[in-house]
């Protein structure tokens, strides 16, 4: 076969197709095959691109920047496929408006100096080490970020440049005093109210659904009945704390690992002092004569707390007659620690003693000596200690069999759950956002409906919970997303039209009865035929918790008028209200003390609408094209 293979090769016809493969390496150039870049772009703004390079970049950091503000809250939403992609949709919409910000910067003739640039780098506080900038922390924080420092120097200009016309935008606004006092007033404005509600139920026997409206409802509505794929999970817990209950300590072990860690049960030696503190200052001797003649006043027999409060420099200390507090070895500057202990007994005072801070002069004013915790008052932390050593280390043992095996045998878990000693249990069939209690975890709810699990049908990897906390899971059942049949959901969506249509019928009898007050009818009959009864609220506010977030919104948005003035809105739980106005209660004025601060707020909120709009116009302006 080989030597066939060897005699094509050499016929007229592979010549031929050999030499065309030459002419295109000679006209197209082999760097062309070598060095064709291989990065795609996102999108492209006008004729600029995103590339995905940069996109994953922002991604991340967005993503990591969330992860550690928002911890496991933001962790469960990304279990969520539909929610990441929005997120990084979001991302992505950011990068196109800081680029088009970049655009019009460059096109108003913004620009900004290699000086300006250098100023902001050694500003960074990252790139500074002691208060100072560091060359190698600046190095070595660009390696660990992926940038060269020429690759950092322009984007550095990039966003400075940037930064100057949004900055420019966010800094335009302002807000006047008079524009606070209002805006805070309307905000504090209470209204007096009546409104009465109309239940829909009142109207179900008045109208009815056909068939056919079903099948037109299912039609127009038919994602609505879109099923979200299901799993029911098989799996394997284990934890440290479900091996304690069998491991047996005998007093014999532990007093042998007391004996063993006598160190860990001795308390050192803690010291008790005061001192008076005399800094450096601009002439340190005169600091260090000045120690010497209060040191000189104490061994005269003046009062040691009363002299610390009239001379020490350490203001805090000095207050309470220069005391310190406990303190052990290690925990003072050296030369200081090493006077303290050495005083002998309480009440003795040292000489003056130098140390970075300045001249000390010491005081010992109590001793707690090294003290050993006998055997008997440590035995059970000592047992629980053992036992906690030991279950941690049988958890770790049994944590990496179970993951050989679960590996080794990918279609059960009963050889699994062997090792631990534990059943393999099953959960109900449940969606991506309503995982059961038990396995309730983000890590778990993302691997289970993982296109590994489902479609391979395998065990899963090791699995942490938390601390000595792992699971093992398989998808012991599956269902895929389907669309329900009309069957299966026309009794609901005959439920549903009911609903609409008796709360539309509902609306349509409250408008009358808006309608009759508005002719200055009497409508207590009508009323009272229904059986309904007017309600009245005294100073509700906007958030007024007591009614109905419809009936609050439409009562803040009727004006003070005559006393038929009203609106019927349809409430959240499918009935009606009909809402009248009464009157305007005007809000407090705005206390002085929050004025700034309130004005700052609405200047803020000013800013970001119009830097938010300013992106959109360029938007729609811009030639926008997303990958």
């Amino acid at each position: 076969m080989l030597e066939r293979i060897r005699e094509g090769t050499q016929g007229k016809w592979a010549m031929a197709i050999l030499g065309l493969v030459i002419l295109s390496f000679i006209f197209a150039g082999v760097g062309s095959y070598i060095n064709s870049s291989a990065e795609t772009a996102a999108a492209k703004v006008n004729d600029d691109t995103i590339s995905q390079a940069d996109l994953e970049r922002a991604y991340q950091n967005e993503r990591g920047r969330m992860e550690s503000q928002y911890g496991e809250a933001f962790a469960a939403l990304t279990a969520d496929s539909a929610y990441l992609q929005q997120f990084r949709q979001g991302v992505l919409d950011r990068l196109i408006g800081d680029k088009l910000i970049e655009q019009a910067a460059v096109d108003l003739g913004l620009r900004v100096s290699d000086a300006q640039i250098k100023q902001a780098i050694v500003a960074m506080p990252e790139f500074q080490f002691d208060g100072k900038f560091d060359n190698e922390r600046y190095l070595a924080v660009l390696r660990q970020a992926g940038f060269q420092p020429n690759e950092f120097r322009d984007y550095m200009r990039v966003d400075m440049t940037r930064r100057q016309l949004s900055n420019a935008l966010l800094g335009s606004e302002f807000t006047l005093l008079a524009e606070t006092t209002e805006a805070y007033k309307l905000q504090q404005q209470t209204r007096d109210a009546r409104y009465l509600t109309v239940p829909a139920d009142m109207f179900k026997d008045d109208v009815s659904v056909s068939q056919s409206d079903v099948e037109n409802y299912y039609q127009a509505n038919i994602t609505q009945f879109d099923t979200q794929q299901q799993v029911s999970l098989a799996y394997v817990e284990l934890s440290v704390d479900d091996l304690l209950a069998d491991i047996d300590v005998s007093e014999d072990e532990a007093k042998q690992y007391y004996e063993q860690n006598i160190q860990d049960f001795r308390t050192q030696e803690e010291r008790r002092a005061s001192h008076i503190l005399i800094e450096f200052g601009d002439d340190q001797q005169k600091a260090q004569q000045q120690a010497e003649d209060i040191l000189a006043k104490i061994n005269n027999g003046e009062d040691f707390a009363e002299l610390a409060e009239a001379f020490s420099n350490d203001t805090f200390s000095a207050e309470n007659g220069g005391d310190l507090d406990w303190f052990t070895t290690g925990m003072m500057d050296p030369a200081f620690e090493d006077a303290a202990f050495a005083l002998q007994n309480v009440g003795d005072v040292s000489d003056v003693v130098e140390s970075e801070f300045g001249f000390h002069i010491i005081k010992l004013t109590d001793v707690k000596p090294e003290e050993t915790s006998p055997f008997a008052d440590v035995k059970e932390d000592v047992i629980a200690k053992l036992k906690a050593e030991r279950a941690e280390e049988e958890f770790y043992a049994k944590q990496l069999r179970m993951a050989e095996v679960a590996f080794e045998t990918p279609d059960t878990l009963d050889e699994v759950a062997a090792i631990a000693e534990v059943d393999v249990k099953t959960t109900v069939m449940f969606s991506q956002d309503g995982a059961p209690q038990a396995v309730n975890y983000p890590n778990v709810v993302s691997q289970a409906f993982s296109d590994e699990l489902i479609n391979d049908q395998v065990n899963s990897d090791v699995i942490e919970l938390g601390d000595n906390h792992v699971m093992f899971i398989r998808v012991a059942d599956y269902e895929a997303q389907r669309t329900k049949s009309l069957d299966e959901v026309s009794v609901e969506i005959n439920d549903i039209l009911l609903a609409e249509q008796a709360q539309l019928a509902a609306k349509t009898w409250a408008e009358t009865v808006l309608s009759d007050m508005q002719s200055e009818q009497d409508v207590t009959d009508k009323l009272q035929t229904k059986g309904i009864d007017w309600q009245e609220q005294k100073a509700l506010t906007r958030n007024a918790p007591q009614v109905s977030p419809s009936i609050v919104t439409a009562l803040f948005k009727l004006t003070d008028g005559e006393d038929t003035n009203g609106q019927v809105v349809e409430l959240l739980n499918g009935d009606v209200a009909l809402v009248q106005l009464l009157q305007v209660n005007e809000g407090a004025d705005l206390p002085s003390s929050d004025a700034v601060a309130l004005q700052n707020r609405l200047t803020t909120m000013r800013a970001q609408f119009t830097y938010g709009e300013f992106v959109n116009a360029l938007r729609e302006q811009a030639d926008v094209e997303i990958y």
